[in-house]
């Protein structure tokens, strides 16, 4: 329901000439109740922003505050909230108090309104805001874990508080993890949308269902807040998105009577290595191991640790050829280890867009272990594709901190076919291939 002028005199908003009259869905009302952390997630047209941006206008006017906007990458006054906040003083006529300016704004009871990005501050640039009183971050699903570890202890006057507002991405994410799955004490966190706001008109929802007919893939979290099953333009979205549908990321106990395989992608910054499994009709990724600045011994080291009933090491094309330092490959390191390794030969190779379709077929008949595998899911996750700056259309897989493990998933499914168990050599590879992931025989 609407906030009434009565409502808003009890925080000191009537005091002599000025009267305002303010109104909040239901839900955001908590805005003016005393919290730490005061948390709003959710979809689209649910008035999270400009209700916190009105919540705050208004409690700059009743006290002198200091108020940080921040969000994870400001590049310029654009990127914040600034406009946001102009427009709120113009729509609530409070110019008369607010005196916007290019940069920042400023009350005349000495209240600020600053801005600033999180991803270029140090724990030391920031001291400068530790007379904060309030601090918003906004579009918060983007605030990086190292963000949150140096932001939170920099707001620390007494009584201060830290507004979070935000559109879930991925269930995994930072902000979601801390506001939402463990949320701190003194920690109000709302999940609101657009049937909480009251004030949501005919062409908000004539937007909302156009979206649920034309996007159903993206309309959940697009409206109803809910987290993506991959970041948006995933390579592999829809792909991770049935496997969580079928429930095929799962407690998944390793069969000591197959045999465990290794796919290996090997980067300079990187190795990833996949433990696959393979069954009747389908493939059971039971563990995955992911070591950075690491030597093929170490990972070796690490793999033998698992004790599992081991089969072959399946290496990329590059895992043969000689290193600048030693002159050994990264095979005949691993055959020195005891591995037994699939030859240059058996290696099936594809471009990667080919390896890409391959694997978008295989990945029906893939089951994932929940636990040991987390690692590799969110990777799998987060791959997608270079943007153009200037044509915004999709180009070549990116390469970053998650690519290794989709490379290796990749290996995997190009090469599952030539995988053999200790008893079924005789099973030829198409016979294989045609079978579909109706039943499993996975016990759960």
């Amino acid at each position: 329901m609407p906030v009434s002028s009565a409502d808003i005199r009890q925080y000191g908003l009537g005091r002599g000439t000025l009267h305002i009259d303010a109104e909040f869905p239901d839900k955001l009302l908590f805005l003016f109740r005393q919290a730490r952390y005061k948390v709003a997630y959710g979809g689209r047209a649910s008035g999270k922003s400009w209700s916190f941006a009105r919540a705050l206008l208004l409690q700059g006017i009743s006290q002198k505050m200091r108020v940080l906007c921040t969000r994870e990458v400001q590049k310029s006054i654009k990127d914040s909230v600034h406009k946001l906040l102009s427009d709120q003083i113009e729509m609530m006529q409070l110019g008369q108090f607010y005196r916007v300016m290019e940069t920042e704004i400023r009350g005349t009871n000495g209240t600020e309104f600053l801005f600033s990005g999180l991803s270029s501050q140090t724990s030391e640039s920031l001291k400068s805001f530790e007379g904060v009183d309030v601090c918003w971050c906004e579009e918060a699903q983007s605030i990086s874990d190292r963000s949150w570890k140096i932001l939170v202890p920099t707001i620390r006057k007494e009584d201060s508080e830290i507004w979070v507002s935000f559109n879930p991405e991925l269930e995994t994410d930072p902000t979601y993890q801390r506001f939402v799955v463990n949320p701190p004490g003194d920690c109000i966190s709302v999940p609101v949308n657009y049937i909480d706001n009251p004030y949501f008109n005919a062409v908000m929802e004539s937007e909302r269902v156009h979206c649920q007919k034309t996007d159903s893939d993206n309309y959940p979290n697009i409206w109803e807040g809910k987290c993506r099953p991959a970041v948006e333009g995933a390579i592999y979205f829809r792909e991770i998105q049935q496997a969580e549908k079928e429930g095929r990321i799962c407690h998944l106990p390793h069969d000591p009577a197959l045999k465990a395989h290794l796919v290996f992608d090997l980067g300079l910054d990187g190795i990833a290595v996949p433990i696959v499994q393979k069954g009747v009709s389908e493939l059971r990724v039971i563990d995955y191991v992911e070591l950075v600045g690491q030597t093929i011994a170490d990972v070796s080291n690490e793999l033998k640790k698992r004790r599992y009933n081991w089969g072959r090491v399946w290496l990329p094309h590059d895992g043969f050829s000689g290193d600048v330092k030693t002159g050994m490959s990264s095979a005949a390191v691993l055959k020195r280890l005891g591995w037994d390794v699939a030859t240059r030969n058996e290696i099936v190779e594809m471009s990667v867009e080919e390896g890409i379709k391959a694997t978008r077929l295989t990945f029906p008949r893939i089951y994932f272990d929940k636990g040991k595998t987390e690692r590799l899911i969110e990777c799998l996750k987060r791959y997608r594709r270079r943007i153009s700056r200037e044509t915004l259309t999709a180009g070549s897989p990116l390469h970053d901190e998650h690519s290794h493990a989709a490379d290796a998933m990749r290996y995997l499914c190009l090469n599952v076919n030539n995988m053999r168990n200790e008893l079924d050599s005789w099973i030829e590879p198409d016979y294989l291939a045609s079978y579909t992931p109706r039943d499993s025989v996975i016990g759960i």
